[in-house]
């Protein structure tokens, strides 16, 4: 489901230049990180091969054609990118048709969000079948509109997936909040020129120049986001 609409600048009593929120979505608002990982070394050992758990560092949060053609490369498995990237979709998609846990505040945040009119896109590195068949749960209804990752000419950590969002809202990146988990998303959005809010999943990640680091979305509200943005005169 992609969808289009005017955007709606908002901005506060105290003047925060706030135009809009992305969110990743694996990792950041459903718990389906280890949900990948799971389907990888099952498919993996139906092709006889193992998976050395540290590679999963080097999976998480990157684009399919990266992390499939890792794990080809690693293993030396016979199969190509095109064979295993619908084995791991299908096998993605009974395991979120089975169960898709939403991370703490998730819910809370969306919400939020769509209660004050705040533009919110659904940015992710996956596919846009896995996406719309998460964005069931999350509820369309909260977002503006959604990048997913087979959509883009280069996804995360290019910033292409950021700038075709804020494009789509009719907004400044600069004025954009991105939510993400894994180092690879906020790569993607600081190359676009968001400011970012970082729940590490997987691999830490630390704090940096227009990048605050939080434990939990339970930490994140609209407040907390109008505060990151810089003040308008």
């Amino acid at each position: 489901m992609t969808s289009t609409v005017p955007a709606l600048g908002t901005r506060t009593a105290e003047g925060s230049a706030l135009q809009a929120v992305l969110l990743d979505m694996d990792g950041t608002l459903v718990d389906t990180e280890g949900f990948w990982w799971d389907v990888e070394t099952e498919v993996f050992a139906s092709l006889g091969h193992t998976l050395d758990d540290s590679w999963r560092h080097v999976v998480v949060g990157g684009p399919m054609s990266r992390s499939a053609g890792f794990l080809i490369e690693a293993t030396g498995a016979d199969i190509t990118l095109a064979e295993l990237s619908v084995l791991l979709n299908d096998g993605f998609e009974e395991r979120i048709h089975r169960d898709l846990p939403l991370m703490p505040g998730a819910h809370r945040l969306l919400a939020e969000l769509s209660a004050h009119q705040i533009p919110t896109a659904l940015v992710s590195a996956s596919h846009r079948r896995i996406i719309d068949r998460v964005l069931t749960t999350l509820g369309p209804q909260h977002f503006a509109l959604s990048v997913a990752g087979d959509e883009v000419p280069r996804t995360k950590p290019h910033p292409d997936p950021y700038l075709a969002a804020a494009t789509g809202l009719g907004v400044d990146p600069v004025r954009c909040a991105v939510v993400e988990d894994t180092a690879t998303g906020v790569a993607a959005a600081e190359a676009a020129g968001c400011h970012v809010v970082a729940v590490p999943s997987v691999a830490p990640i630390t704090p940096a120049l227009r990048r605050t680091v939080v434990g939990s979305l339970e930490e994140v509200d609209l407040n907390f986001l109008h505060g990151l943005m810089p003040r308008m005169r």
